[in-house]
């Protein structure tokens, strides 16, 4: 077990690895939205409080899930690059973190879009979804910065893997800040007692979307982790050889 674990993680092998599987999440990925998008739009029934409005869930839920499960990743990869010297995890921390920002952006502009209609107001300071999805924003900033800021990238790795693992407690707090707190933010939907509270026709897309975005953040995450590798393994002899062989290293 522990030698296949080996194998996978290394450079050379996952760089190879990721050119096969990448197709295969982008396409399943970009029909999953096409479909989520549609039936979203168009199919699912009018919501009887929020009326039209409702329907930017569809990219706003997708995208803050997204925006958690980058940070997630990106904090493992820190954690098993400082425990057991991976280079590979910290080069998909280092691939992840761009991506986690935009999503995270991406989240807060939804969320924003969709809180003028439903709470008269652009952004509410004091409410702590709000505020953890932001903070978790400046953590991506944060993260990014460091590692620009230090030249050597074994160092730059250790320090930014730091700042991501300390950063995990803020990713508990994004979860369970509707529970936790009274805000303006509605509380659980999909994961709550009971079960989803949702109608089938709304639900379906929703999780189409929900699937279709962590299958597109892979394949983007799997080409970002490739670039990495290859910059990371510049002077390696297989980097040389790939480089030189017919192809280019496509």
């Amino acid at each position: 077990m522990w030698k296949f674990f080996h194998h996978l993680t290394s450079p050379p092998h996952f760089y190879r690895l990721a050119a096969t599987i990448i197709p295969w999440l982008a396409f399943p990925g970009l029909v999953l939205i096409a479909y989520g998008s549609y039936a979203g739009l168009f199919v699912a029934p009018e919501d009887y409080q929020q009326g039209d409005a409702y329907r930017i869930i569809y990219v706003h839920v997708p995208a803050a899930y997204v925006s958690i499960m980058a940070y997630v990743l990106m904090a493992v990869g820190g954690g098993c690059g400082l425990i057991w010297r991976l280079k590979l995890a910290h080069a998909v921390g280092a691939a992840a973190a761009p991506l986690g920002a935009a999503f995270t952006f991406l989240a807060l502009a939804t969320g924003s879009i969709w809180g003028r209609p439903m709470w008269g107001t652009w952004w509410e300071w004091g409410d702590p979804r709000l505020m953890s999805e932001l903070i978790m924003l400046f953590l991506y900033f944060g993260y990014m910065a460091l590692r620009a800021a230090i030249d050597e990238t074994a160092k730059a790795d250790k320090a930014s893997a730091v700042l991501a693992l300390v950063g995990v407690v803020n990713v508990v707090i994004v979860h369970y800040s509707v529970v936790w707190w009274n805000s303006l933010h509605q509380g659980p939907t999909l994961l709550k007692k009971g079960g989803p509270g949702m109608d089938a026709d709304m639900l379906y897309p929703l999780l189409a979307m929900i699937l279709g975005f962590t299958l597109v953040f892979g394949a983007l995450l799997a080409r970002r982790i490739r670039t990495e590798v290859l910059y990371r393994e510049r002077r390696t002899r297989w980097v040389r050889e790939l480089i030189l062989a017919p192809g280019g290293g496509r």
